[in-house]
This record gives structure tokens, sequence and C-alpha cells, in this order.
């Protein structure tokens, strides 16, 4: 197995207005092309997690390994760095660009790396709209489409630089049930036909138990 992200003995503590510990020793691997969901009730610390996983809380005790990569203690440039490069994100609102099209919306994450030309990067985020079935809305701006094509979109600019793991925050948590179901199932091809790594925090319960791994969290802890 081809271990994607690792957690060792992650701790975190909040120090305002006193010490609170939210995170106890959270210790687990995902593996390349799986899809993990993360439940658990509000304040059980798993959207805590989540941010220490997609490298943008540095503030905890324990380590992370991305890609077999040590991240824990990299400098704030590195982390941008390898965020860019390997982790998509996908929010419960899609923060597109209201007047810019679809497929410039896309392009942003991959203008921003920098690493193709500006042709390249507008035939890549053709492709991803097309896997979302979304290519023939490409250059509508993106105001003009329905709260569900706005959140594949946003999925299409997640998938942009090839990332190595979508995060997804209650990617679904604005949605109603026939476009949750149609977000679902693109998460689902995304593991089993291109090998995608997901790691999404919900509370949608059904979505959690069709995904291929749960993991419930409680007071800060994995439970087991």
């Amino acid at each position: 197995m081809n271990t994607i992200l690792k957690t060792e003995n992650i701790d975190k503590f909040f120090h305002d207005p006193t010490e609170f510990q939210v995170l106890k020793n959270i210790h687990f691997e995902v593996q390349k092309g799986e899809f993990l969901s993360m439940i658990g009730k509000s304040g059980s610390g798993k959207s805590t997690l989540l941010y220490i996983l997609s490298t943008m809380d540095t503030d905890y005790n324990g380590n992370l390994y991305i890609d077999n990569q040590l991240t824990t203690g990299l400098t704030k440039d590195q982390l941008a760095e390898l965020r860019n490069e390997k982790i998509g994100f996908v929010f419960q609102f899609h923060y597109l660009l209201a007047e810019f099209s679809c497929l410039r919306n896309v392009m942003i994450p991959a203008l921003k790396l920098g690493k193709l030309s500006e042709k390249e990067i507008e035939e890549r985020a053709y492709n991803k709209l097309e896997i979302l079935g979304l290519q023939d809305q490409a250059l509508k701006p993106a105001s003009k489409l329905s709260g569900g094509q706005q959140q594949r979109v946003a999925i299409a600019r997640a998938l942009i630089n090839d990332p190595l793991i979508i995060m997804g925050d209650e990617p679904t948590g604005n949605l109603d049930s026939k476009n949750t179901n149609i977000v679902f199932d693109i998460f689902q091809e995304l593991t089993h036909n291109y090998g995608q790594t997901i790691i999404a925090v919900t509370h949608d319960e059904d979505f959690a138990h069709k995904s291929d791994r749960i993991i419930e969290m409680k007071d800060g802890e994995i439970l087991k």
C-alpha cells in the first residue's frame, strides 16, 4: 500500500481563555486512492484536525507526514509550496470569483503555481471541467451557474494541479440532496477511477457511510 498521509501522536491545545486540549494523541494513516470521511459532533475536533492535516495550522505537538515527507517544522513558504502542489481544497462555500468565467476560476491555482504555460493550464482546466460534466459551461461567468454547478467548478479548481490529496470541509454542507449525491458520485469516481485521495469532514451520515472509511471523533480523540 502507498501511504499518502500519516499522523503521529498529534496533540493540540487552545490557550484562550484557559488551556484546553482539543486534540489528543491522533495517530492514523491514509492510503493513496482512499476516500475517507471524518465525522463527529460539533466541537469533536474534526475541523481542527483537518486544518492541521492541510498544513494551515502548525501549532501542534506530534508529526505530520505528507507523501513520506515530514511537514512538521517546515517554513511558511515551504508549506505554501507543498499545499499548492499536493493539496486541493473544497469548502462548504465555493469561493469562486463571480465575475470570472468557470474556466478562469479553475485555472487560478495553476497560474499561481506557475509551472505550466497559460495555454497548457487552459487545456488542463477544460479537461477537469469535462470530467465534472461542465465543459459546456466553461465560458459562463461563475455567478450564472446553479449552486450545485458552482460546487462542481470548485472541485475542478481543486483538481487543477493534480494534487495528491483533496481535502473537503463540509463539501456538501450547502447543497440539497440531489446535488449532494452528484458531488458524492464525483468523489467516488475520482478515487476509484483516477486514484485520487480524498479526506472530507462531513455532518452528513449517509455521505460518510458510503465513503471507503470513516474516522469518528469525540472529545478530541479518534473513536476506535
